[in-house]
Formats: structure tokens, C-alpha cells, sequence
């Protein structure tokens, strides 16, 4: 007799019956009726809080990141109305470069775990996150294996994640599903469940660099699995939103997506997340003016 993995236990657990043009539907809907009521200049100063100032360029350099870093602390408490930024994100070889440099009450995220395609060996997943922790890290964004995925090998692609939850220690791990990559709506609802299972702090949308970015699909699917995560667990795990976020009105729609459908106790920086190197400086000039 064919027994079930604790894996397909778990999808069995959150079932999903939902075709991928009636995610869309009820996506757009949420927009419509509830976008013109977050659009705001308090909203703006509190998307400005949850941002994950973003540098992965293959130009980086020690002295640019420094440089951002910098920033981030000028920017530390000269607004007593705008909460500084939740985090900078960098590769692994930059993260000892911010924690030197920083002063300001902001988290080191650090993509990791053969970002952008996790295709290496988990061995080296494993000491990357390691190594980037030790030097400062406190959350690491890792994509999904998507071809074991794709393949249906469940069990390898969350062990490999719960592996290098280990690792992480004290560190929250951003599990980055590649939504992009996986294309249907079934395919990202069970990425969400399974990366949930294998211990995610965070689930997040795209890795911005190879596949299409986030969408309001993706959004709405993701808080959908973190919505039925909770009501099993009582577990509270983050929503991210990265790939291609760069205007105030992308940004305030994600928010809407995230707030009609786990409420305001994902309304915080603690639980949500853009991942973006343009938007900050958008989000000020229009508060400013």
C-alpha cells in the first residue's frame, strides 16, 4: 500500500480548485473595489517602511553598496513621520560591507542559496547561507529548486529548504518561489503550501532577474496559502513582493491584495515586504511634494 508523503499530506491539508482566469478575476476585483480607499499619503509612508532596498547588479561594488548604506543611516530618524526602510538586500560577498557601514535600525537581507536559479549543489546553498549569516545577515531570500519542483520531486526541494532553514539559526529565511517560472495558478499555490511546510518565514514572489516579476495573480495566490497556513498552524509568515516594482501605484495595489485578504496583522513591516531599487526615492518625492 502506497503511503503519502508528509509533503502531499500537506497539499491534501489546502486544497485549491481555482482556475487560473478566475485568480485573475478575483485579483482585479480586490483592486477595484478596495485600491481608491489605500491610495493615500499614509499608505505611501508606510510602503516606504517595508521596502528591502535592493542592490544585485553584476556592477556592484564595495564602495556602491557603502555608499546606499550610507543613505539608509542620513535617512535614519530625519522624518519623525516615515519609519525608515525594513532592509537592505545584497549578494553574499556585500553583506559584511553593510554591516560595517550601518548605523540605522535596518535588517542585512542577503539572497542566497544559488540565487537567482538555485541550480547548484546544496552543499553550497548550505555554506553560502552559512557564511552570510556569520557575516551579519539576519534574513536571507533563497529561490525554490522550480525543476524539482516542476518534476514533481517534492520531497527533495523541501528538504533542501528545511536544510538551509537550519542553517539560518536565528536569521528569517525569504523563500522566493519564481512565480514567474511557474506560471499556473495550481503550480503556485502548491509552491506556497510546500515552502511554507519546509519552514518559510517568508514566501516571496520573483527574484526580478530571469522570469516575469510579481503580478496581482501571484499575490493574491500566495496570501491565499499564507491565509490557509495560518487557520492550520497558527503561524504568522510574511508576504514579499518583488520584480518589476518601481511605481507607487504597483505598490499600493500589492498592499491592497495583502491587506483585503490576511488583514491589518500582515500590516506591518514585520510581515510585509517590497523588494525594489527605484521605489524608495519615488515614494519620497511624492511625500515630500
Amino acid at each position: 500500500m502506497h503511503t503519502l508523503s508528509k509533503y502531499q499530506k500537506a497539499l491534501q491539508n489546502h486544497p485549491f480548485n481555482l482556475s487560473d482566469s478566475q485568480v485573475s478575476e478575483k485579483a482585479n476585483q480586490i483592486i477595484l473595489e478596495n485600491f481608491a480607499e489605500n491610495n493615500n499619503m499614509n499608505t505611501y509612508k508606510f510602503l516606504y517602511s517595508c521596502i528591502d532596498l535592493t542592490s544585485l547588479n553584476t556592477t556592484d561594488t564595495r564602495e556602491h553598496i557603502w555608499k546606499i548604506t550610507q543613505k539608509v543611516n542620513d535617512f535614519e530618524g530625519s522624518n519623525p513621520e516615515i519609519d525608515n526602510i525594513a532592509a537592505i538586500c545584497v549578494y553574499p560577498n556585500f553583506v559584511k560591507t553593510v554591516n560595517e557601514a550601518l548605523t540605522a535600525n535596518v535588517n542585512i537581507a542577503c539572497v542566497a542559496g544559488g540565487f537567482p536559479s538555485a541550480q547548484t549543489f546544496s552543499e553550497v546553498k548550505i555554506a553560502e547561507t552559512a557564511l552570510a549569516v556569520t557575516q551579519g545577515a539576519n534574513e536571507i531570500d533563497i529561490p525554490i529548486n522550480v525543476g524539482l519542483f516542476l518534476n514533481e520531486d517534492y520531497e527533495e526541494m523541501c528538504d533542501e529548504l528545511t536544510e538551509i532553514k537550519f542553517t539560518c539559526h536565528e536569521a528569517q529565511l525569504k523563500v522566493i518561489l519564481e512565480t514567474g517560472a511557474l506560471k499556473t495558478a495550481n503550480n503556485i499555490y502548491k509552491a506556497s503550501i510546500l515552502a511554507l511546510y519546509s519552514g518559510a518565514d517568508f514566501l516571496k514572489t520573483s527574484t526580478g532577474k530571469e522570469y516575469q516579476g510579481a503580478t496581482p495573480e501571484a499575490a493574491y495566490l500566495i496570501c491565499n496559502a499564507i491565509k490557509s497556513y495560518y487557520k492550520k498552524t497558527g503561524d504568522k509568515v510574511g508576504f514579499k513582493v518583488s520584480g518589476g516594482i518601481s511605481t507607487i501605484e504597483d505598490a499600493v495595489k500589492y498592499y491592497t491584495i495583502l491587506k483585503t485578504i490576511l488583514g491589518k496583522d500582515w500590516c506591518n513591516k514585520k510581515l510585509f515586504r517590497i523588494g525594489t531599487s527605484r521605489l524608495a526615492n519615488i515614494l519620497l518625492e511624492k511625500i515630500d511634494k
